[in-house]
């Protein structure tokens, strides 16, 4: 990602400014996520994403101390929408514990056909180009992969509990395998433009924690 050749402003727009110093952070942090979940970290520039938020060029550093932490501040902004988005399923207490998980995989399935299966996972997509990204990203992503194995891993348990998982499996292990399993299967699903990789996933993991 190329950073726009200008020098920074220092210091905090007038409190008069804040709400609409706030509106257009997120603006460029709502469409840099777009980006990056469609085309990742190295073939996105500063530029389009200022173009699309209709941010002038030399502004960008008033928002941004530079590019590292604007990736920085997507990471976290990711993060938290996804976690969000992960509850909403995995909080249906309606739903029996595996239900819910079906229920997330259902719920990514429809937004990755939204999208015409363009976009992807940012934290997966990132992930796959750490060796050319700053290395203070690095924890940031396995703190948010933790994150989401930590969600899984509660349902996970509750399905022991309710005797829909097997008893022999440790909850924290299959959470961490079916993030593993699950970031490949959308990277097929974005390259076969097809929900098949995510469906045949999920009937594997289910039908792996119920055997006993």
């Amino acid at each position: 990602m190329e950073s726009a050749p200008v020098k920074r402003k220092r210091g905090r727009p007038p409190k008069s400014q804040n709400a609409g110093y706030q509106d257009t952070r997120q603006a460029l942090i709502r469409v840099g996520l777009a980006a990056l979940t469609e085309k990742g970290y190295s073939y996105t520039g500063l530029d389009e994403i200022l173009r699309q938020a209709c941010v002038p060029k030399g502004s960008f550093y008033h928002y941004f101390e530079n590019k590292e932490a604007f990736g920085k501040a997507l990471i976290e902004a990711y993060g938290h929408y996804f976690a969000e988005k992960l509850e909403r399923s995995l909080s249906d207490t309606s739903l029996r514990p595996l239900a819910r998980i079906q229920a997330f995989v259902d719920d990514a399935k429809a937004g990755m056909q939204k999208f015409d299966y363009r976009r992807g996972c940012l934290i997966g997509n990132l992930g796959q180009e750490m060796a050319a990204l700053p290395e203070s990203f690095r924890d940031l992503l396995r703190e948010t992969f933790l994150d989401w194995e930590a969600r899984i891993a509660r349902v996970l348990r509750e399905a022991q509990q309710a005797g829909d998982m097997s008893g022999q499996m440790s909850p924290g292990s299959m959470a961490q395998f079916f993030w593993i399993g699950w970031e490949g299967a959308v990277l097929r699903a974005k390259l076969e433009k097809s929900s098949q990789p995510l469906d045949q996933f999920a009937e594997g993991f289910m039908a792996l924690v119920r055997s006993s």
